[in-house]
């Protein structure tokens, strides 16, 4: 089969397309053929060895298909299900071997295509709104990216549970995309200071900032929270945070600052399958919107990954092998 390889020759920052021999499923594994891979930003982490791995190795953690064959010891999955997963390094693929407590079954209602782009960025933006700051009516958000993937359905999701949401964005295109999704104001960081803008729109300051650029924004958005509001650092598009005295958060009114991954809000096969069959749900009632920003064959998945390090998405972007 065809998969993309992150290889020692080449160096971290090279991505190419290798012809690797068919995986087997093991005990406890699925094998799948996959209908769409996703892609994040943590596999451009991946790529260029921010995170490191051991090379050579696959790439890409998330994915849709249908299985066609199952491992020993593999019970309630069989071959023909359409299932979806996320966390199995080596997506970038035409066929996975996945362990069977990290898939979920794709419901009639929804598309592979639509399954595998919300398997890490809506996942994420449920745990967000759903788990570490769970949103109610009256809070009010800011959540940066807006426009990007997990900043469309973070938005969807606070307003359906009652929130008041303030996103940030670069252009008017994505300003739009972020009204689209429902957010009740939105700043072009790039003409104002975001900060100053969220203080004028919420002077008390907001509940909760949900922060995935990191270290261009970390201060600012610190200064934008209420008293015994959260700053909850999911990413790090910019760079790294530099360290942090705790005592500027007693400082800022009692502040929280928590830095979540999903794999610890899925830890657990009734988590993981909660969270997804919530989002399916929400999804085949069209009640949560999922935009595809771009499809891309699995040959040129480096010029995917350049995409989105160009901070250019307005929407998920995936690789059909």
């Amino acid at each position: 089969m065809e998969a993309i390889r992150v290889e020692q020759t080449g160096g971290p920052d090279v991505l190419e397309l290798a012809d690797v021999d068919d995986p087997t499923p093991g005990d406890g594994q699925v094998l799948i053929r996959v209908a769409a891979a996703g892609l994040n930003f943590i596999d451009v982490y991946h790529r260029s060895g921010r995170y490191p791995l051991e090379l050579p190795t696959g790439i890409g953690l998330e994915g849709a298909g249908v299985v066609v064959d199952v491992g020993p010891g593999v019970d309630g999955v069989e071959a023909g299900d359409r299932v979806a997963w996320s966390g199995t390094m080596g997506s970038y693929a035409q066929l996975v071997a996945a362990p069977v407590d990290r898939v979920v079954a794709v419901p009639d209602g929804v598309e592979l295509r639509v399954a595998a782009a919300v398997m890490l960025q809506g996942m994420t933006a449920h745990y967000l709104a759903r788990s570490t700051f769970p949103l109610a009516d009256g809070h009010t958000a800011l959540v940066h990216a807006g426009a990007g993937g997990v900043g469309q359905l973070l938005i969807q999701l606070a307003k359906l549970a009652g929130a008041r949401v303030i996103t940030t964005v670069s252009t008017e295109e994505k300003a739009e995309l972020a009204r689209d999704a429902g957010a009740d104001e939105v700043i072009r960081y790039t003409e104002v200071d975001f900060a100053d803008e969220t203080m004028r729109l919420a002077p008390d300051g907001v509940d909760v900032v949900y922060e995935s650029v990191g270290k261009d924004t970390f201060d600012r958005s610190l200064s934008c929270l209420a008293t015994r509001g959260h700053l909850v650092l999911y990413g790090q598009s910019s760079g790294a945070v530099d360290p942090l005295d705790p005592q500027r958060l007693a400082a800022g009114g009692s502040l929280y600052l928590t830095r979540p991954t999903l794999f610890d809000y899925v830890a657990t096969v009734d988590e993981l399958r909660a969270r997804a069959t919530e989002l399916f749900e929400l999804i085949a009632d069209d009640r949560l919107a999922v935009r595809i920003d771009r499809e891309l064959p699995l040959a040129d998945a480096a010029d995917a990954h350049r995409y989105i390090e160009g901070r250019g998405t307005r929407g998920k972007v995936l690789l059909l092998p």
